[in-house]
């Protein structure tokens, strides 16, 4: 396979169980930007989480607000559909996903912009800026190389689709689709490959 979307769909069907096992090894600050995104937002707001996997983070968002999550991966989903049978589930990748204007208070994705063709992460932060209501709070992650597109072997020896541009470049691509930035730090993750350094941002649009 040479598509970069049919690539992270497999990959992540393929590793819905050993992911799961993957993810809670990661020491990271998550939970604390997380933090930062839901002290700021009412009970029962709107919130849109892309690339929500297997859920445990919309099940969380779920105590306090009316959760929707997308993937790529239908057997993620599947799993996000036992964990939060409440939430709205969409399948789908999510440069193309067609949502209400101003239709949420939040929207967050964590650790899902590395895996889209950086050519399209402009695209990804106008539909965000459309999707969120005035004022609206767009919580992300997302790598900080020079990196046009590669495939490497990831979680048990799955291929996988890598992307980024370095920070400046991601500043001003979300400058330009309407966010100012309210945090944007770099951030070490402890994977267990090895700590890799994201760029974090809380924007408001």
């Amino acid at each position: 396979m040479t598509d970069p979307i049919a690539i992270v769909e497999r990959g992540y069907d393929a590793i819905a169980e050993e992911f799961e096992t993957w993810s809670t090894a990661n020491v990271g600050p998550k939970q604390r930007y997380l933090a930062e995104l839901t002290a700021r937002l009412p009970n029962d707001a709107a919130v849109l989480e892309l690339g929500c996997g297997a859920g445990s983070t919309l099940a969380r968002l779920a105590e306090r607000f009316d959760v929707t999550g997308t993937d790529l991966s239908r057997e993620q989903l599947r799993r996000s559909a036992e964990r939060v049978p409440a939430a709205t589930l969409l399948q789908g990748d999510l440069t193309s996903l067609e949502l209400p204007p101003a239709s949420f208070a939040a929207v967050a994705s964590f650790y899902v912009l590395g895996h889209v063709p950086r050519e399209r992460h402009a695209t990804v932060y106008r539909l965000v800026a459309e999707w969120l209501a005035p004022g609206g709070l767009f919580l992300a992650n997302m790598g900080i190389h020079e990196n046009p597109g590669t495939v490497e072997d990831w979680v048990g020896g799955t291929p996988m689709y890598f992307s980024s541009w370095p920070p400046e470049t991601n500043r001003r691509l979300l400058a330009e689709a309407g966010f100012e930035l309210l945090l944007d730090a770099l951030e070490t993750t402890q994977e267990p490959e090895g700590d890799t350094t994201f760029q974090w941002v809380l924007a408001r649009t």
